[in-house]
């Protein structure tokens, strides 16, 4: 894990609405299409990949969220230790898939940031910086979306009802986080 100061300390709570950074958390980006590849996956994962745009799948340990008909990020449903640079399930994946040519494993963990919101307002706080329409998005858990908000590239994962993890990129989550500070204060 890269040695970073992350622009939120702790939880912090604004007009029903709170937000927090969830760290530290592995994230694997996983690209491929052979029937192999799947096979592959599913062994390692003990999940099947969910091939419905913007869904997701979850295990006890493990959420896959579809990112595009040949692309996944999987994310551990717990923390995994602060120091640690190697995942065996990262390492199993890679030599399984990317060492055979079935595909490619990318370890994104520090290139992305996990935020969770939580609150009635979320929604509103969305729908005042990305042109997304969040109405049925809102209704199904485990829905995800890949978005601007407040032109910053994210990535949306409907955990439950008023519970969403936002996936941004490190580089911008300082900036980020800076909007959702100011946005939900006025809400």
């Amino acid at each position: 894990m890269l040695n970073y100061n992350s622009p939120i300390k702790d939880q912090v709570n604004y007009n029903d609405i709170s937000v927090k950074e969830i760290s530290p958390i592995m994230k694997l980006n996983l690209r491929g299409k052979k029937r192999e590849f799947f096979t592959a996956v599913g062994k390692h994962l003990d999940m099947i990949l969910p091939t419905e745009a913007n869904t997701s799948s979850s295990s006890s340990k493990l959420t896959s969220i579809w990112l595009s008909p040949d692309e996944w990020m999987v994310v551990s449903n717990e923390l995994i230790e602060k120091n640690t640079k190697k995942y065996d399930l990262e390492q199993n994946l890679y030599n399984s898939i990317s060492k055979t040519n079935l595909g490619a494993v990318v370890d994104v963990s520090d290139q992305f940031v996990l935020l969770e919101l939580e609150g009635s307002k979320i929604y509103e706080l969305f729908s005042s910086g990305s042109p997304f329409n969040f109405n049925e998005f809102r209704e199904k858990k485990g829905s995800s979306t890949q978005t601007l908000l407040n032109n910053i590239d994210v990535i949306i994962h409907n955990k439950g009802e008023n519970l969403v993890n936002l996936f941004v990129r490190r580089s911008f989550s300082e900036h980020l986080f800076s909007w959702i500070n100011d946005s939900a204060s006025r809400l």
